[in-house]
């Protein structure tokens, strides 16, 4: 369509006038400590406006757009081979973001001016700071205070970002940046990101897999921008990992969301749409933001619209910050709201049914209310892989069986009932949480089932001893395994150490906003948060000592304890009592308190016994009958080996006529009947 020249103008220079309050804003709204010499300049470019970005359309109708301050700006060159090195990589720490975003949907581009903040938490000063995006977006404007920098960009391959590439600015410093001391960058990139799988296809995923995996996109109708580990869109600083290589690219992404912990997240979204396309939902770091919608046809009535949105968290969480935009009709259900597409329209209520089946059940355990409203975001295939952060799901809301969607729901919400922006309470409560609705559903034995699933997985990731590496302790996780298995598996054996009640009025006593993100950074400790106060003292009102619990299993990761039943030992008391004495041995490094159970036909008998790190434990019973079986550990406490273990003591001789051997053949051993791990 061509438009008069006047009415070009007009729309070009309200573009124009609405991108200059944009980026005033954004550098206005936190201004960087400098000398008064050094804001002069700043000052006048202030009041005389600065156009970051320039859209206007030609005599033909074609949109054209420029960068206004590119001619001024030193040259952003390429380098054969990256200048930076792993050491300056891990040493940086983004303490502020501040992100001015506009996303042109219609042509998949986002503009991006970041005013970050960095410190050096390595051993040495820095001479340089190597920042990374996508290798879908290009470095445009580097400055530090207020001065343009000229810095070489390298390509690095790493499977960090969906393209399997990132650009790589090597930003030099004019004097050394020492450890502990900050900088604040001035930053501009840009770029088109459409769909690659790349990174799967390159390792032989077939496509329509990969595809559904890396689904990230800028599109009209979704643009879901999943952040580090997906697609990098906004700045980093990581160590190149590539997929396959073991678990290095988790771990990475994990370094990631601990490193980012606690900085200053602020967000202000414009988003450029079609006439007739404007998008209805805005999600921003997991939270859904108001979108407001700028008045369309002012100048001409098939004019793009433009929609504004604004996030500023005071301290972002152990998350890789995300971004969703997309066209959605919204559904109120019982303590969230549903963005659907219209495919989805009735099953829906599916969804809504699953969260009234278990609002009673998380409402007995975690408090009356959630803490906050759950966000579910239709994915636009019903294939693509579903995507959790905070108290966002994104997942493709088709209709499923009430089992499975019940199960979805039951973790899900308990984000919302406890929105913490630590890894292991966020997480390890709400996979806590789902085992217990299985518990619920179908018995403990089920339950203890989903765990010992995760369990192997967990010990090849435990250090065989505190000695050989330090682990991660439960505050300090990075790794999923860590803050979702080993979580679970705490929250498991403090509801056998302190009881059902004790344990849910923690989780009904505990503040989100009054607990703290890891702290990170030079000679930084792990300090204990508001949670492990409560469960201090909940064991503590209890009666016994649980202190080796904390210093074995929260505040340090000692490994995995190793249990074994070394000896049993029964003679007949009196009455048709015995007298049963189990010798325990404990060859890991954290100490544990099992269930230790003796039966004899129908009798049981069943106690609890503390057995310490490296140590041993003699244990004696009175049973009601001869003993035949000695159990230790139900599975609560996760070993390096089975969490089960049997010992059959000796029985009554078996009369059963047994079928004639043929000559030279062997007897084979009796094999115990038992569904669970054996361990002798």
């Amino acid at each position: 369509m061509k438009f008069p020249i006047v009415r070009q103008v007009a729309l070009a220079s309200t573009r124009a006038a609405l991108l200059v309050a944009l980026s005033c804003a954004a550098q206005n709204a936190a201004p960087t400590p400098q000398s008064s010499a050094a804001q002069q300049p700043q000052q006048k470019q202030s009041s005389g406006g600065q156009v970051i970005f320039s859209r206007s359309r030609d005599e033909n109708g074609d949109t054209t757009s420029q960068a206004a301050s590119a001619a001024k700006a030193p040259a952003i060159h390429m380098a054969s081979e990256p200048t930076a090195e792993d050491s300056d990589r891990r040493a940086i720490t983004f303490t502020a973001m501040d992100l001015d975003v506009h996303l042109r949907t219609a042509a998949r581009r986002l503009d991006a001016r970041a005013l970050l903040t960095v410190r050096n938490d390595g051993p040495a000063p820095l001479t340089r700071i190597p920042l990374q995006i996508s290798s879908a977006l290009n470095w445009e404007r580097v400055r530090i205070d207020g001065k343009d920098i000229s810095v070489s960009v390298a390509t690095l391959n790493s499977d960090t970002d969906h393209t399997g590439q990132l650009h790589e600015a090597a930003v030099p410093l004019a004097a050394p940046l020492a450890p502990g001391k900050t900088v604040r960058l001035d930053v501009t990139y840009s770029g088109v990101i459409a769909p690659s799988a790349q990174r799967l296809i390159a390792l032989g995923t077939p496509q329509e897999v990969a595809v559904r995996s890396d689904w990230d996109e800028i599109s009209v109708p979704f643009t879901g921008l999943r952040g580090f580990g997906n697609v990098v869109w906004y700045p980093v600083s990581s160590v190149p990992v590539i997929l396959g290589d073991g678990a290095r690219l988790f771990t990475e992404v994990g370094e990631h969301k601990l490193r980012l912990s606690g900085a200053h997240f602020l967000v202000r979204l414009t988003v450029e749409f079609p006439y007739g396309d404007a998008p209805t939902v805005a999600v921003i770091d997991g939270i859904a933001v108001p979108l407001a919608i700028a008045s369309q046809g002012a100048f001409d009535p098939a004019a793009d619209g433009v929609a504004t949105a604004t996030l500023d968290r005071p301290e972002i969480g152990f998350e890789a910050p995300s971004l969703f935009v997309a066209q959605r009709k919204a559904h109120a259900g019982p303590n969230f709201t549903a963005w659907t597409l219209p495919d989805n329209e009735v099953a829906i209520q599916a969804w809504i049914s699953a969260a009234n089946a278990v609002t009673p059940f998380l409402a007995d355990w975690l408090g009356r209310t959630p803490r906050a409203q759950l966000t579910l975001l239709d994915l636009p295939d019903p294939d693509d892989a579903p995507f959790e952060t905070g108290i966002l799901l994104a997942a493709s809301l088709h209709e499923s069986s009430a089992e499975s969607l019940n199960g979805a729901m039951v973790h899900a919400l308990t984000h919302a009932w406890m929105p913490s922006p630590r890894a292991w309470v966020n997480e390890g409560v709400a996979t806590f949480m789902g085992t217990l609705w299985v518990e619920k559903r179908h018995g403990r034995d089920s339950a203890l089932g989903v765990l010992e699933a995760s369990r192997a997985a967990l010990a090849l990731e435990e250090p065989p001893s505190p000695g050989e590496s330090p682990g991660q302790p439960i505050a300090q996780a990075i790794a999923p395994v860590y803050y979702r298995t080993k979580a679970a598996y705490l929250f498991w054996m403090l509801r056998d150490l302190i009881g059902d009640d004790a344990l849910s009025q923690v989780f009904r006593d505990y503040a989100p906003s009054q607990d703290t993100a890891p702290v990170v950074g030079p000679g930084a400790m792990p300090g204990a948060g508001q949670l492990e106060d409560l469960l201090l003292k909940a064991a503590s009102v209890a009666g016994k000592d649980r202190s080796w619990f904390f210093a074995d299993w929260i505040d340090a990761d000692k490994g995995l304890p190793d249990l074994t039943i070394e000896d049993v030992f029964s003679e007949p008391a009196q009455s048709g009592t015995w007298l049963v004495a189990v010798n325990l041995a404990n060859a890991g490094f954290a100490a544990a308190e099992v269930p230790v159970t003796a039966r004899a036909g129908k009798t049981t008998v069943t106690d609890r016994v503390f057995i310490p790190a490296r140590g041993k434990a003699v244990h004696r019973m009175l049973l009601m009958g001869k003993p035949t079986q000695i159990e230790m550990n139900d599975g609560v406490v996760p070993e390096v080996q089975a969490s089960v273990h049997l010992k059959d003591l000796d029985r009554a001789p078996d009369t059963t006529p047994q079928p004639p051997q043929q000559p030279g053949a062997m007897t084979p051993p009796p094999i115990p009947m038992t569904s669970k791990p054996i361990r002798p």
